[in-house]
């Protein structure tokens, strides 16, 4: 196996809501540095979780319920109140990369201390430019020329559930909601990373991550809750260097822009149309 392997898509109920959760068994001959709870930092990993939870989670228990979820032994167990099933693919030259994209919290890294973050105005308004926090004191969404298609990274398409339109954080007087949203990317390459390496392709995704979110009219760096996840094989050669131009870091940054541009995307057309039926009641 060279890339990403096909995902497990299953559901259980928790809180009363039907969650799905993303498995992608990779098996051995794989090392990861990934920034989840489970199986974070760098080591030897053999299968990555990405697991839909119920948005206002607050078990103190996270990394015990990702490992009940997972298959046992090494791995990463990732969380977000995202639907998962609507992850996005893109792929550049050998690297590949799955995102799944939450956009109902958006935030800057560098925001004023005391401020919370506020969850998006229930309806996107049009012709906002973006600012950041110094500006306004808070991350509003941006809609317009920015908007980002659903494009050849491939959205996975699924129903709008009940549980979508909790993930949108929208209600029926159209006042702000906050709900977690969380941007989890998974990103394989299919040769081997020295350490440095791997700590300098995690700087890639996050700016290209952060790019794309720009480019599709969010002005924000990501979400307080982001996460992230690069495997590399660990035989052979390794790469000295994952920056945003060196040859397979480069490959990286545009497939998870792609990624996350057309994540962004769908995101912003679902919580659009759960808000426009919510008005229509």
């Amino acid at each position: 196996m060279t890339g990403v392997p096909r995902p497990s898509l299953t559901y259980r109920t928790e809180d009363g809501l039907r969650l799905g959760a993303l498995l992608w068994r990779f098996g051995p001959g794989w090392r990861m540095i990934s920034s989840a709870m489970l199986g974070g930092g760098i080591g030897p990993r053999e299968w990555v979780l990405n697991a839909q939870v119920a948005a206002g989670y607050s078990r103190m228990d996270p990394v015990e319920h990702m490992e009940a979820l997972g298959p046992g032994g090494p791995g990463v167990g990732m969380m977000t109140a995202a639907l998962v099933e609507r992850y996005a693919v893109a792929a550049d030259g050998g690297a590949e990369v799955v995102a799944t994209v939450g956009l109902g919290v958006p935030t800057w890294a560098a925001a004023p201390e005391g401020v919370p973050d506020p969850g998006l105005p229930a309806a996107p308004e049009s012709g906002r430019e973006a600012a950041g926090p110094a500006a306004s004191g808070s991350a509003r969404e941006v809609v317009g020329a920015g908007d980002a298609g659903v494009g050849e990274a491939g959205v996975r398409e699924a129903g709008v559930r009940e549980a979508g339109v909790r993930e949108a954080g929208v209600c029926e007087t159209g006042g702000r909601v906050p709900r977690p949203g969380t941007i989890n990317i998974l990103v394989a390459v299919p040769v081997a990373f020295s350490d440095p390496a791997l700590v300098n392709a995690v700087m890639t995704v996050t700016e290209a991550k952060t790019q794309a979110l720009l480019e599709a009219g969010f002005p924000c760096t990501g979400t307080a809750s982001d996460a992230v996840c690069v495997a590399v094989r660990e035989d052979g050669p390794a790469e000295a260097f994952g920056g945003p131009r060196s040859v397979w870091g480069a490959r990286i940054a545009r497939a998870v822009h792609r990624a996350v541009l057309d994540g962004a995307g769908d995101w912003r057309t679902r919580r659009a149309g759960t808000t426009a039926r919510f008005r229509d009641l």
